[in-house]
């Protein structure tokens, strides 16, 4: 059940005390006011018949009913009040209201049997002749004891009523406007007790929700002032502490995110206590920040590593392991697993340490393939001229035209080591970053085509190829004109190479989104497409007979990759096989 607002608890008790006490005053001022009026009108009554009655004495004494009579008729005009002339034997001697021969005896009447003992009558009851109910007084009028006969005053009480009533009407409207305005003003005072009592509640909701910066407001009463300067204390201490374990927490997480091995903690249990970001890497955890408090099966799916992680809480000394990781992405990572002691020593669990060797392992291989792939494109030609010239030793070289061949296939051989050393060093220098191979310019991208397409011109012309250019000519950008021109001279050449006779080929710049788009286009052999994603690997041929053939090192290709990302670019090959192939550079716009 909702718990009222102390707002409407105290607007409603203000009003309902309001309200009672209109009522009851309403109540006890309709009776007082009544009875006050039956008193002044029983007092003016009183007043008229004693004033008559002192008057006409003699009238009285005398009997002289004429005279009664007339004395009447003139005080009807002069008084509001019904006035009754009545003998001592009940007769009616004059009336205001009505003849007094159509009246009957009045000795019974209850005013005037107390007016014929001498004392002053009154009574409130219904007048058969007027037909509605009078307030009568009568009083005696008499000398020496004697009662000469009684002046009866009266007045109707539906007109007391009416006036009662339209008091009332106007007791009840002011009633209203003090209801309306009490309201009001309880509205106003119970908003000014709440209110404060609210901003207390929003501030300590505020403080609830870690906004600590939130100051309330120490005005109003002591109480509320005190109130609130005491929230404020306590949220000013709550936020140092809080800081203070903020700080703590993110030093340690910022130690533990930034670390590049992967770091997991357990207690006794093997539950997780913590987790950083390279363990939650390696092992594909999903939601890492759920982890803590789980079990090490439910979060890693390693068998391995739950054996290694239970060996090292049975075991007291530290213990190491290697296993490799495969999800989306394959790491190799050496384990070291100790114990984790509490404050006073005890153990409390285990730590583990993943350092990933996955780039150790692949340069390993890479240099191991790397040796491979130099050595035997090393040797082959090493071998060649060293069959060469062996068999220049052993005679050949006294016959001149075979002397002159043998010696033309060893320079030939010699020129394709030199190649070879000359497209390793090149390599090397992009792979170094050399700041003076990379000192770039603003440069017109249709000049270092022209001069690329001049290199290979030569080539392309005896297998009648024609190479055409197509670049805007105010299309320019930032690069390093001489490995761009390399590069392009590469792509061209393997274009025309790799080309049939009477083919053309394209080379093609244009602007992008990106940066500008370098591109060469060929009609040739294509290449399939499992070839395609190991295309730029350094000694990589799809035909080994033939790159040789035609004298190809294996590294073109390798040196515009690095060419491209030497200048923060890219390379991409669409190839169709049997149909060409479009080799492309992306180079980025200057920021």
């Amino acid at each position: 059940m909702k718990t009222p607002r102390l707002f409407w608890k105290l607007y409603a008790s203000y009003l309902t005390i309001t309200l009672l006490s209109l009522v009851a005053v309403y109540i006890l001022s309709s009776g007082a006011i009544g009875r006050f009026s039956d008193r002044q009108t029983a007092q003016y009554l009183k007043e008229q018949a004693l004033l008559i009655s002192q008057q006409i004495i003699d009238d009285f004494s005398s009997m002289d009913q004429v005279e009664l009579n007339r004395i009447v008729g003139e005080l009807s005009s002069k008084t509001s009040a019904r006035l009754t002339f009545i003998l001592p034997d009940g007769t009616v001697a004059g009336d205001t209201d009505k003849a007094s021969s159509e009246m009957g005896n009045h000795r019974n009447r209850p005013e005037i049997l107390e007016a014929l003992n001498g004392h002053l009558g009154q009574s409130v009851r219904y007048s058969n002749t007027l037909k509605k109910n009078m307030m009568y007084i009568a009083v005696p009028v008499a000398a020496n004891d004697i009662v000469y006969g009684i002046v009866r005053a009266a007045m109707p009480v539906t007109e007391m009523d009416q006036v009662l009533d339209s008091v009332h009407h106007r007791i009840f409207l002011g009633g209203m406007i003090i209801l309306v305005l009490s309201a009001l003003l309880s509205l106003i005072v119970s908003r000014r007790i709440s209110q404060p009592l609210e901003r207390i509640k929003a501030g300590a909701k505020r403080f609830a929700d870690g906004d600590f910066s939130f100051r309330l407001h120490t005005i109003g009463s002591t109480e509320i002032s005190s109130l609130s300067e005491t929230m404020n204390l306590m949220a000013e201490q709550l936020e140092e502490r809080i800081q203070s374990v903020i700080r703590e927490r993110n030093q340690r997480e910022a130690v533990l995110s930034s670390m590049e091995e992967g770091v997991l903690a357990v207690d006794t249990e093997g539950l997780i206590i913590s987790l950083n970001k390279a363990a939650s890497k390696f092992f594909q955890v999903l939601h890492p920040e759920t982890a803590p408090g789980r079990s090490i099966e439910e979060v890693f799916r390693n068998v391995k590593l739950q054996k290694f992680i239970g060996s090292v809480l049975k075991g007291q000394e530290p213990r190491e392991c290697e296993l490799t990781a495969r999800h989306s992405e394959t790491y190799d990572l050496k384990v070291r697993g100790t114990n984790l002691l509490g404050m006073q020593g005890a153990r409390i669990g285990a730590v583990v340490v993943f350092t990933d060797v996955s780039r150790l392992r692949r340069l390993e291989s890479l240099r191991s393939d790397f040796v491979a792939n130099v050595s035997h494109e090393l040797k082959t030609p090493i071998t060649s001229i060293k069959g060469f010239i062996e068999t220049l030793l052993d005679g050949a070289i006294n016959d001149p035209e075979e002397a002159d061949r043998f010696l033309r296939i060893v320079a030939k051989h010699a020129d394709r080591l030199n190649a070879i050393i000359d497209d390793l060093l090149t390599l090397s220098r992009l792979e170094q970053g050399d700041k003076e191979e990379m000192d770039l310019q603003k440069v017109g991208l249709a000049g270092l085509m022209n001069s690329a397409v001049e290199v290979c011109t030569h080539r392309a012309s005896k297998k009648n190829i024609t190479i055409s250019t197509e670049c805007p000519d105010h299309l320019s950008v930032f690069v390093n004109p001489p490995l761009i021109e390399q590069a392009l001279i590469n792509l061209i050449s393997n274009a025309v190479k790799y080309s049939a006779e009477n083919k053309d080929v394209a080379v093609c710049a244009s602007a992008v989104d990106d940066g500008v788009l370098l591109s060469v286009k060929d009609s040739g052999y294509g290449i399939a497409s499992e070839h395609l994603e190991r295309l730029f690997e350094r000694f990589y041929r799809i035909d080994k007979g033939r790159s040789r053939q035609e004298g190809g090192t294996g590294l073109g290709l390798a040196i515009v990759k690095h060419i491209a990302q030497a200048h923060g670019g890219a390379v991409s090959v669409e190839s169709i096989f049997g149909k060409g192939s479009t080799f492309s550079i992306l180079i980025p716009s200057e920021k």
